[in-house]
């Protein structure tokens, strides 16, 4: 995982101000009913003064972010600066009651923890010498728990006392790992959706804009076919008037220049909704082939085997984009060649892409579909292709219930299988 990846996903992480002061008013709470019963029920001497202070302290912050602090998220330095305190103040309130003698020391870990999951690599670093500090003091230096008839202190062996902080450092250690790794992975696929979404809804605005454009094309050729034919007629009667036949000239010419950018904005006729929203796989295919070898000098071959009827399906971004990327993504790699192939049988519709190039490489062949992944290989460096738009063009194909398949043809190159059941494709 590079440094650029982790710090990709950085930005902006906060922590809700409402689950912060909830989770802190239990832990006062639970750490002043601790204090009261070691010290009243248990009989155990501690500095009670100090001890209710410090929790006191630990109170007063929480009370200024709950009616002070005007935002709903801490943003990363606040949350930061909050956890540090919170370390700080279990650190005294664990000098007072033992040390590392103290069975409740272990929640000194928490705050490096809840950063590793939800807060910045810098932020969880920094809790964490923080906290490894605090457990090293906390083995030389703290006031000891008495016995009941506070006579004698606790007497603890000293190989006990400094395996406590080294399990506990440990520890610290292992769960900020995975926290981090589980928070980076949680906020990796959660930016992924997003964009998967953002794709999602310019297509839906892009196939919105030209069912628009296409209706008005349509809708305005009516009339503007009514203007030509009374422009020509007037024309016949007016042409022994040089004035007026001059400019019903330039009429007819602006009718046939509007003529000209109304067939622009719709190739084909638009009947109705239905012929919007319906159109056959084989078509689909041939539109989308059409746009790559416009732009690309390779060859792409579309193929249909015994196909004798048109597949209809219903026209959605979701498949456009779907096929569209993986078609894409085999001209980007490909030498000189695509083949696209469609197929069917009783049950199953099936659309073949195989590209003539490398392949997808050994090092990330069982995690393709994935967001964010990258591959040793220099021909597939580039994570566009392998990672985040394969990921957004295999989850929208599978919201239209195809199965996607990646595989290494036996021949070269990579092939990639979208299939779909017939009752799942048809309209």
């Amino acid at each position: 995982m590079k440094l650029i990846d982790l710090l990709k996903f950085e930005e902006d992480l906060s922590l809700e101000k409402k689950t912060v002061v909830i989770l802190r008013w239990i832990a006062l709470i639970g750490q002043l009913i601790t204090v009261y019963i070691v010290h009243f029920y248990l009989k155990l001497n501690l500095p009670l003064i100090y001890c209710t202070l410090t929790i006191f302290c630990g109170g007063l912050t929480n009370i200024f972010i709950q009616f002070n602090f005007k935002k709903n998220q801490l943003q990363n330095v606040e949350a930061t600066i909050l956890l540090f305190y919170d370390v700080l103040q279990l650190s005294v309130l664990i000098y007072l009651t033992g040390g590392v003698t103290n069975p409740f020391i272990i929640f000194l870990i928490v705050p490096a923890i809840v950063s590793s999951t939800l807060l910045t690599l810098g932020s969880t670093i920094f809790l964490s010498i923080i906290t490894t500090f605090s457990l090293i003091l906390l083995t030389f230096n703290y006031f000891p728990l008495p016995h009941a008839d506070g006579a004698l202190h606790f007497h603890v062996p000293d190989y006990y006392v400094y395996s406590i902080p080294i399990s506990l450092i440990v520890v610290l250690g292992f769960l900020n790992y995975f926290g981090f790794r589980f928070g980076f992975e949680a906020r990796r696929r959660g930016y992924a959706l997003n964009k998967l979404e953002s794709v999602l809804a310019k297509e839906q605005e892009l196939d919105s804009i030209g069912h628009q454009a296409a209706a008005a094309a349509h809708s305005l050729g009516t009339p503007l076919s009514t203007i030509n034919v009374i422009a020509k007629e007037l024309k016949k009667e007016l042409i022994k008037n040089p004035r007026y036949s001059q400019d019903i000239d330039i009429l007819l010419d602006q009718v046939r220049r509007c003529g000209q950018i109304l067939k622009t904005l719709s190739k084909r006729k638009i009947v109705d909704d239905e012929y919007v929203s319906n159109i056959s796989l084989q078509d689909l295919l041939f539109e989308i082939t059409k746009s790559f070898e416009q732009v690309s000098d390779k060859k792409i071959i579309l193929t249909t085997k015994k196909i004798n009827k048109k597949i209809p399906i219903r026209r959605s971004p979701e498949i456009t984009y779907g096929i569209r990327n993986f078609v894409g993504n085999a001209v980007k790699y490909s030498k000189s060649k695509v083949l696209i192939n469609l197929e069917t049988n009783k049950e199953e519709v099936k659309i073949q892409i195989s590209d003539d190039g490398p392949g997808f490489p050994s090092d990330v062949y069982n995690i393709i579909g994935e967001p964010y992944i990258a591959s040793k290989s220099r021909e597939l460096k580039s994570k566009s292709g392998l990672g985040l738009g394969t990921f957004i063009g295999k989850t929208l194909l599978e919201r239209k219930k195809a199965s996607i398949n990646f595989v290494n043809s036996k021949k070269s190159g990579a092939l990639v299988e979208i299939i779909w059941k017939f009752s799942d494709i048809k309209v």
